[in-house]
């Protein structure tokens, strides 16, 4: 029926690093809606305005980027040594599906604050004053990240003096830690592996685009790094030089299909419309002088690299924070592209360029038995509710 009656659904509208999402506890969905299924899809994309042909999110609460066409569910967890599950959905823009196969590092900084707020998290594990560690087991991909929030009164401490390019305006700081980053426990792409191919450096074949040395990595998220002169650019670049060529898309999407076909993740080429989440493409650069989107000025001696990223078929306006995470990783493993655009050699930290400005990510690697090993990285976001309160969606 047309005129069904709208149901309202309690959630927290939040952002969390250089993203923004709608934040709901398991228990407040709507029974169907509360496993996974095409009830909880159909209810997410409705909640943030998809599918639409217009790519626009009018009758939403999306944002038409992929920045801000995000979901999160989280409820109290039972395993051992967590306080609460996370599961992250990224919603389609015009497109009829929301894709589940990988994180969000960015909502990540949200997930600690939200759930000590909504009652997830045990109230003897939070302090009054200070800083509380939230154990979190991200679902989608197996992965345990530890949030340090900071309290002040009882309550989420959200304002403060750190700044995140990015970001307009300084909150507090929510420092999180990737344990393990290259672990893969849910059986998507290369389980384990941080180099599907076993190699830090291949050579990816790409039809109509070329053959080049490629970093293939799963670490934080899958992610495909190439060199920018091997594909024709400076590492400078804003969005606009990149998604007002719709030529420069397609060659994106057709390296990211072949380079998910090299790490097992696909096992053909028509698999990849299932897959706008994953893997990631990045392309790297030596440092050097650049105006960033803000008009901010970044000088080569300020950073270790340049990097772009794309998400979702576009140049993201900053950086993902799970791009990151694979950044930082690969940035400590030498002989990587990442590692040499960087100079080489071993690094326990890099602060890296990227279109909005500069963000510093760190990661602790070993070498046990010849391989390389990354037991955690390290970066940090702020977080902030914008909204609380109820979605509305119709019913049915």
């Amino acid at each position: 029926m047309s005129d069904v009656a709208q149901i309202r659904i309690p959630a927290t509208y939040m952002r969390g690093g250089t993203s923004k999402g709608v934040f709901f506890r398991l228990q407040d969905l709507p029974e169907p809606a509360r496993v996974p299924g095409r009830a909880r899809d159909r209810l997410l994309q409705r909640v943030i305005g998809s599918p639409d042909p217009y790519a626009k999110q009018i009758d939403g609460m999306g944002g038409a980027t992929s920045s801000t066409s995000k979901t999160v569910i989280l409820s109290a967890s039972s395993r051992p040594g967590h306080d609460v599950d996370y599961l992250f959905g990224q919603v389609a823009i015009d497109r009829d599906f929301v894709d589940w196969t990988g994180n969000c590092g960015n909502l990540s900084a949200a997930v600690g604050p939200f759930a000590i707020a909504s009652g997830l998290v045990a109230a003897d594990r939070v302090p009054r004053d200070g800083t509380a560690v939230v154990r979190i087991w991200q679902a989608n991909i197996g992965k345990t990240i530890i949030a340090h929030v900071p309290m002040r009164g009882g309550a989420v401490q959200e304002t403060g003096d750190f700044e995140l390019d990015g970001v307009t305006f300084p909150a507090a700081e929510v420092p999180l830690e990737f344990l393990d980053p290259a672990a893969d426990e849910d059986g998507d792409g290369a389980a384990g592996s941080m180099f599907p191919t076993g190699n830090v450096v291949d050579t990816l074949d790409v039809p109509g685009v070329g053959s080049f040395p490629a970093t293939l990595i799963n670490a934080g998220i899958p992610t495909i790094f190439v060199n920018a002169a091997d594909i024709g650019y400076r590492g400078t670049e804003l969005q606009d030089a990149i998604n007002s060529d719709p030529a420069a898309l397609q060659r994106f999407e057709t390296i990211r299909g072949h380079g998910a076909l090299r790490m097992g993740l696909v096992r053909n080429l028509d698999e990849m419309a299932a897959r706008q989440h994953t893997p990631k493409v990045a392309f790297v650069a030596p440092p050097a002088d650049y105006v960033a989107s803000s008009g901010k000025q970044v000088r080569a001696a300020d950073v270790d690299l340049l990097v772009r990223a794309m998400s979702m078929g576009k140049l993201h306006h900053a950086m993902m924070g799970t791009a990151a995470v694979a950044i930082g990783t690969a940035a400590a493993i030498p002989g990587t592209l990442v590692n040499l655009a960087a100079g080489g050699g071993e690094k326990s930290s890099v602060r890296f360029g990227h279109p909005s400005g500069t963000l510093r990510v760190g990661a602790e690697a070993v070498l046990e038995n010849g391989q390389w090993k990354v037991t955690k990285a390290l970066m940090s976001r702020s977080a902030r509710v914008l909204m609380e309160g109820w979605v509305r969606v119709p019913g049915g």
